[in-house]
């Protein structure tokens, strides 16, 4: 089995089980653990866990819920498990890289359950957030989401492949958490990926589709002085080769994780900039 869309190891998946099956409330009192077990919860456990065993389904995909910078979100199989490690980044608004009173437009390319968009609009509360997908069921359960956290009035959904649908709109930060499994790393993942969906992992060949496009593509919608956030997890190494001439930062996170990189608006101006023509010298021609 394999442990990593939430938790990392069996105990925590069994607790996790054990906790939703028998309905006990998330805050823990030590008189929890003197309740009895009625056979009916018993029941209800080992059908649970016989799930997670079984059928290789991730645990937050059979509770239905899931918890990412602090705040719980509703999951299902119509987006990728809320687990990067952006959440940190977030919770921190987004320092050193930026002043947080300075953010006023965010864009989460990608949003699927609309976790990082929703995050962002509770951590930066004076932002408004812009949360695209090219997935309709994504989107329907981002829209749950956005309810279940009362920021409707700014957070806006958009049906957008990459860049497409934003027409001209710019950006303070661009974040995302796109697809970015390669080909060969795709066909071996653990069983537990088969139930998130392929549209949300696969990026072509080398697991750089989608980065090109955003790389290619960011600069045109981020303001001045602002910052570009993508995730791209086990890619990193092949990130680093194919685009050598970008300076990435590479951040690092107190609860672990990695494969995140940051750049600034600047730094991808510079990136995209066609170089400056040589200017021709010639043989100036005798006077007659």
């Amino acid at each position: 089995m394999f442990f990593g869309h939430g938790t990392d190891n069996a105990w925590d998946d069994a607790a996790a089980l054990v906790w939703h099956a028998l309905k006990l409330p998330q805050t823990v009192k030590p008189s929890i653990y003197e309740r009895r077990v009625t056979a009916k919860g018993r029941a209800a456990v080992d059908a649970l866990v016989a799930r997670r065993i079984e059928e290789r389904i991730p645990v937050v995909y059979l509770t239905g819920q899931t918890w990412f910078a602090g705040l719980p979100f509703k999951t299902d199989p119509r987006a990728l498990i809320p687990r990067s490690p952006i959440a940190e980044l977030i919770e921190q608004q987004f320092a050193p890289w930026i002043d947080p009173t300075t953010v006023k437009k965010v864009l989460d390319l990608g949003t699927g359950s609309g976790c990082i968009a929703i995050a962002a609009a509770v951590y930066l509360p004076k932002a408004k957030v812009d949360a695209t997908d090219v997935s309709d069921d994504a989107l329907a359960l981002a829209r749950e989401n956005v309810r279940l956290h009362k920021v409707g009035r700014r957070v806006r959904l958009v049906k957008s492949d990459h860049f497409a649908g934003l027409a001209a709109e710019t950006y303070d930060i661009i974040v995302t958490n796109p697809p970015y499994v390669g080909a060969r790393e795709l066909r071996s993942l653990p069983a537990e990926y088969r139930h998130e969906p392929r549209l949300a992992l696969a990026a072509g060949p080398r697991g750089l589709d989608s980065v090109r496009i955003i790389l290619r593509d960011a600069a045109t919608h981020l303001r001045p002085r602002g910052l570009l956030v993508v995730e791209v997890g086990n890619t990193e190494a092949a990130v680093r080769r194919a685009f050598r001439e970008l300076p990435f930062t590479w951040l690092t996170f107190e609860r672990g994780g990695g494969g995140v990189f940051l750049l600034t608006a600047e730094q991808l101006n510079e990136a995209v900039r066609p170089p400056a023509r040589k200017r021709k010298v010639g043989k100036r021609a005798k006077s007659g």
